[in-house]
C-alpha cells in the first residue's frame, strides 16, 4: 500500500508521516504480531496499525474498511479492537505522563515565556465524546447538550501534549466531579505529583499550580478566573485575561486531537464499554504524532470549546475554607505579579 500513493494521500488519510507509522509499528510489534500457521500467512503489523488508524481517523464503518483492506468485517473490528487495547496497556504510561526533573522545569519556562505566566506546569479541561445510546443507565450519558456521551478530563503542557487523562464517566457528570475523583487530583492534593518547586512572587510562596477554567475549585495549586461582575477590579480582569490566554492551550489540543482522530466528534458505533480505550489510544497516538512533528494540519483542527457548565460544585472536603484561603493568597500574589 505504501508504495502505490503519495505523501498527501498517506496524511489525509492516516494523518501520520510515514515515518512516525513506522515508529508505532516497531513499538507495537511485540504485542501485535501473530505466528504464520500451516494453513494461512498472519495479518501483518503493518496492517494492523493502518486499520486501527484509519478507523481513528476516519470513523469509516467496518464494512468499507474490510473491503478496502480485504479483510473480513468481524475480523476489521477485532483488529482495532486488539490495537487500541495494545497501544493503552503498553504506550500510554510512557507517551502520556507527568513530566519530572529537566523536562517539568521545560514546561514551567514555556508557559512563562509564551504566556506570561508564572509556575504553571499544565492546564485542564474536559470535552464530551459522543456515543451511541447505551442499553443500560442510558440516562446518565445523556449531557446538557442534548446528546449521549462519555467525559474526557485532559491536562496538557505548553506544547499541547497530554500528560494525563481521566477518560469514561458518564456525559451527565459535571466536569469538576470527574476532577475530584481523579488520581491527578488526589496525587496533587496529597503532595505526591509535583516537586516544591516554589518562587516567592509578592512575598508569597507560589507552588506549582495548573490553570482551570471557572467550574474548576479554587486550589493552591489549582488557578480559576475571578468572578466577574460588577465588583471586579480592573486588576483582576487582566488576570482573568492572562490567564484565559495560558489555558486556551487545552482547548487547541482538544481541537488537534478531535482533528486529527474524526472517531472522536461523530458517534462510534462501538460498545460503551469500548470507547475509553478507543479515546486513550487516540490521546496517545496523538502526543507521539506531536512529539515527531506531525503536526495537524489547519483544515482539519475543530474549534473546541470549553463543554463544562459554568456553575462550579460547592466545597467538597471539610478543608475546603483552609485551602481556599491559601489559594485566595496564592491567586492575589499571581494577580499582583502579572499587573507589573
Amino acid at each position: 500500500m505504501t508504495g502505490l500513493y503519495g505523501e498527501l494521500w498517506w496524511r489525509e488519510n492516516l494523518r501520520m508521516s510515514r515515518e512516525t507509522f513506522g515508529i508505532v509499528c516497531n513499538e507495537l510489534r511485540p504485542y501485535l504480531e501473530r505466528q504464520r500457521t500451516n494453513f494461512r500467512d498472519p495479518i501483518t503489523v503493518e496492517a494492523r496499525v493502518a486499520v486501527t488508524i484509519w478507523r481513528l481517523a476516519t470513523n469509516t464503518e467496518f464494512r468499507t474498511i474490510a473491503a478496502l483492506f480485504g479483510i473480513g468485517r468481524s475480523t476489521a473490528g477485532e483488529i482495532v479492537v486488539d490495537t487500541c487495547d495494545a497501544i493503552n496497556c503498553n504506550l500510554m504510561q510512557r507517551y502520556v505522563r507527568v513530566p519530572q526533573n529537566e523536562c517539568l522545569q521545560e514546561i514551567v519556562e514555556g508557559f512563562q515565556s509564551r504566556w506570561g505566566f508564572p509556575q504553571t506546569v499544565g492546564a485542564v479541561d474536559g470535552t464530551h465524546i459522543p456515543i451511541l445510546r447505551p442499553q443500560e443507565s442510558s440516562s446518565d450519558y445523556y449531557n446538557r447538550k442534548g446528546y449521549h456521551s462519555i467525559l474526557m478530563q485532559g491536562v496538557v503542557d505548553f506544547r499541547g501534549l497530554f500528560m494525563d487523562v481521566n477518560i469514561g464517566w458518564p456525559g451527565k457528570v459535571h466536569d469538576a466531579r470527574v476532577f475530584v475523583n481523579s488520581s491527578f487530583y488526589h496525587n496533587a492534593n496529597s503532595g505526591n505529583l509535583f516537586p516544591n518547586w516554589s518562587r516567592s512572587l509578592e512575598g508569597v510562596d507560589v507552588p506549582l499550580i495548573v490553570l482551570g477554567d471557572p467550574a474548576y475549585p479554587l486550589l493552591p495549586w489549582l488557578m480559576k478566573p475571578y468572578q466577574e461582575n460588577s465588583a471586579t477590579t480592573p486588576q483582576e480582569r487582566y488576570f482573568n485575561y492572562r490567564q484565559s490566554r495560558a489555558r486556551m492551550v487545552v482547548e487547541n489540543a482538544y481541537g488537534r486531537l478531535k482533528g486529527r482522530w474524526r472517531c472522536l466528534l461523530k458517534r462510534t458505533d462501538a460498545h460503551v464499554s469500548n470507547v475509553p480505550s478507543i479515546v486513550g489510544a487516540c490521546v496517545v497516538l496523538h502526543n507521539i504524532c506531536e512529539l515527531y512533528g506531525d503536526h495537524c494540519i489547519q483544515e482539519w483542527i475543530v474549534n473546541e470549546t470549553c463543554t463544562c457548565p459554568t456553575n462550579p460544585l460547592p466545597p467538597l472536603s471539610a478543608t475546603g475554607s483552609r485551602n481556599n484561603s491559601v489559594a485566595e493568597r496564592i491567586r492575589n500574589a499571581i494577580k499582583d505579579h502579572v499587573n507589573k
